[in-house]
């Protein structure tokens, strides 16, 4: 896995060994980062369930202002600190080894609202009943904040709507979605 663009281009990343995270594969996230390239300069990048790190280094690499990782695995919060070593992109970036909601919350009492909310929970995690109602309350989630949300292929979002999202676009891949989430009566 390396950085596909901007300034840590081609740099290697170090990724967790085992099956504890999938690290999204470059086609993909080159596919992810050229649908995004227009809000990517200077934006406030917040990667939940960040695993090694890639998608908000590849935020970073490409000009966002500034990206929070957040990870409960004290190994994946090793490896996001090397790979942001490795990059030179430390001095933009903030870490938090926490609970997604917990640290989520946390934000939300000192944090301006980010232009952009990237999750790659696991795929069975039942994070929607936390984390809707979450994001309808949070300053964190401004009237134009994106919310892009890695998951399976077949996996549906019902409850979006009646906590005031809607779904904005799908970006389908061979067995994964990623699914653009913005509040309601807003494009992103």
């Amino acid at each position: 896995m390396q950085v596909v663009a901007g300034s840590a281009r081609r740099i290697q990343l170090k990724t967790m060994p085992g099956d504890q995270t999938r690290p999204t594969s470059n086609r993909i996230k080159e596919t992810l980062f050229n649908i995004l390239q227009p809000y990517i300069p200077g934006c406030r990048f917040l990667d939940l369930y960040a695993g090694s790190g890639g998608i908000g280094i590849e935020a970073l690499s490409r000009g966002a202002e500034r990206t929070v990782f957040v990870d409960h695995n004290r190994q994946a919060c090793a490896v996001i600190r090397e790979n942001l070593k490795r990059t030179h992109l430390e001095d933009k970036a903030e870490l938090y080894m926490s609970d997604a909601a917990a640290a989520f919350k946390r934000l939300s009492l000192s944090e301006k609202p980010f232009d952009i909310l990237f999750m790659d929970p696991p795929y069975d995690d039942k994070w929607e009943p936390l984390f809707w109602p979450l994001f309808s309350e949070s300053p964190l989630i401004a009237p134009d904040t994106m919310i892009i949300i890695e998951t399976r292929i077949n996996r549906s979002f019902p409850d979006a709507d009646a906590w005031g999202f809607k779904i904005l676009r799908e970006k389908l891949y061979k067995n994964n979605k990623h699914v653009f989430i913005g509040r309601k009566g807003e494009e992103a």
